[in-house]
Order: C-alpha cells, then structure tokens, then sequence
C-alpha cells in the first residue's frame, strides 16, 4: 500500500476563494482524490461543502473539531478543566458535520494552557474526555487524533509535546483516538525524527509534512529530508494519509506538487 496525499484545504488553493468548498474543484484539478480542512462549519454548511466533495469526485478524510471563539483565543477544550460542557457540545456539532460529509476522522483540539490550573490537573482532563468519548466514536465508526503543536507557531496550546501525547493515549488505550503526526512540529519540539517515528509508528492515526522552518512544501528548502523521512514511515508500517498543511512556495500548484511522485508517494 502506498502511502497517499491529502489536500488540506485551509492551507492549499487560497488564491481559488476563501471558502474550502471554493477549493475543491481545485484540488481535484490538480489530482487530488481526498482532502482535510480545520472546522469549515461557521463559514460552510455542512451541506454545501459535501455538495462542492461530490463534484469535484473527493473524499474528506481529516476534519478539525469546531474549536469555540477563535478570534477570543480558544482552541478546543479538551484539556480544559471545567469546560467538559463545551468539550461535549463542540464535539457533537463537528460530528454531525463530519457524518454529513462522509468523513470518518476527526482531530481533537486540547485547548490552552491555563493559568489557573496546573499541567497535571490539565491531563488528567484530556484524558477524562478522550475515554469518555470512546464509545461513541466506536458506535460511529470515527478515530479521532490528537496533535502535539509547537510552541512558536501556537503559543500557550497545551499539547506541546510527545510525551505527553504518548501518555494520554496510553492512558485512553483505544485505537480509535490515535496520534496524529505533524513532521513540521515534531522537528520543531523534539527533532530525532527517525527514532521518533520508529518509536511511535503503532500509534499514528494521521500523517501531516512541511518543511521547516518556512513551512512550504516537503522538497521546498529547508532542514527536514523528506525522502527519508518517507521511507522512515513507510518501513515503519505506515500506510495512512499524508496531509499537505503548508504554505506552496509558488501559486504554480503542479511545480508544489511534483515531490509526491518523485518521494514515492501517490494521490
């Protein structure tokens, strides 16, 4: 099984519109056959985006949890202690969504670090409401992810390291919330990235790339050495999706996209 690449939409084919059901038929254009996007759903109902999926002949595969007042600094509640509330209904509305969509995959935000609360209390949360979830993920036939994000790009987010994800999904121990895997943040928070993904390969559920530190596209220049880090994955027993989130350094989409098949990788 190759491993295959998924259009993120809220990063890819910008100059195609401002909306992710504007970019479709962009990405399926450009020989895209699934997507991902972050929450879509204030800007797009649900039924319009699965509308522009059909059209353009793609499948979502990865949709960001709703994640609350963006513009007010929130970012998912997961790991927010005493916003259980807003974790479950936040959870609901972007299900709902991803049924609508055909989409199988969901990625869970943990929120902020808080002030008023230490590490510890913030864990034991994110676990709490990831089991508490379980079932209903399993009746619904969704996996969801959680993503360690680095510090520089997204300041004050709780979930900043890998350890602390291996913990809590050791904790959960379900398969159906995994470890999705950002290439570009793990450079960015831990490096050792062959070690790194040898030792978490059984628990990666998603797969994102981009070059660090601009953040463009896998064989833009950069520090992380994409064929190897492929091959590292590939020997490792990975066979999922391999998000584009990154920044194309040309709005020449297919000079941004010839890497796929020169690393070995397929659409």
């Amino acid at each position: 099984l190759m491993m295959r690449v998924s259009a993120n939409l809220s990063w890819l084919f910008k100059d195609a519109g401002s909306s992710v059901a504007e970019r479709c038929k962009h990405a399926g254009a450009a020989g895209f056959k699934v997507v991902e996007s972050d929450w879509p759903g204030d800007a797009v109902p649900a039924d319009e985006l699965r509308a522009a999926l059909q059209d353009a002949g793609l499948e979502q595969v990865l949709l960001n949890c709703c994640q609350g007042d963006t513009s007010a600094g929130e970012c998912g509640f997961a790991a927010e202690p005493g916003q259980e509330r807003r974790f479950h209904d936040t959870l609901q509305e972007t299900l709902q969504y991803a049924a609508t969509i055909g989409c199988n995959k969901i990625h869970i935000l943990s929120g902020r670090k808080l002030e008023d609360s230490n590490t510890a209390a913030q864990e034991a949360t994110l676990i709490e409401n990831l089991r508490s979830i379980v079932p209903l993920l399993r009746q619904l036939d969704v996996t969801a992810v959680i993503e360690p994000i680095n510090p520089v790009s997204r300041p004050g987010y709780f979930l900043n390291s890998y350890d602390t994800a291996c913990r809590v999904l050791e904790a959960v121990g379900s398969d159906r919330v995994m470890l999705q895997l950002d290439v570009f943040h793990l450079q960015m928070i831990a490096g050792n990235i062959t070690n790194t993904i040898n030792k978490l390969a059984p628990i990666i559920g998603h797969v994102q790339v981009a070059q660090v530190p601009g953040r463009g596209e896998p064989s833009s220049d950069g520090e992380i050495n994409y064929p190897h880090v492929f091959t590292t994955l590939r020997n490792a027993g990975y066979t999922g999706f391999v998000g584009c989130e990154y920044k194309p350094s040309s709005s020449n989409i297919a000079d941004t996209l010839s890497w796929v098949s020169q690393y070995g990788l397929e659409f």
